[in-house]
């Protein structure tokens, strides 16, 4: 089966919609599926997106990518610090 990628603002959507079909007396899993996603795919968005706003999500999406491309430049910069270590001692 293909994985489709949903925006952060389909996916606040989705489980706002999942709750209401609930409370509604849909279960889970019908619900689930009539947004065209399986219930562990809904329960993995509630535990990641819940109770946020659509502005609050795309947010922690950015900082996330930015804390990765730092976590990157730190560890590229302890490589370089390491080898510079290396030459100064004459270990090469």
């Amino acid at each position: 089966m293909a994985k489709k990628n949903y925006k952060v603002e389909q996916i606040i959507v989705s489980l706002r919609t999942h709750e209401l079909n609930i409370d509604k007396g849909m279960s889970k899993d019908e619900s689930a599926r009539s947004l065209g996603v399986t219930l562990q795919t809904m329960n993995r968005w509630k535990k990641e997106y819940s109770g946020l706003r659509v502005d609050q999500a795309k947010r922690l999406k950015e900082l996330e990518k930015e804390n990765g491309r730092l976590k990157k430049a730190v560890a590229d910069l302890v490589l370089d610090n390491a080898v510079l270590k290396d030459v100064a001692e004459g270990n090469f």
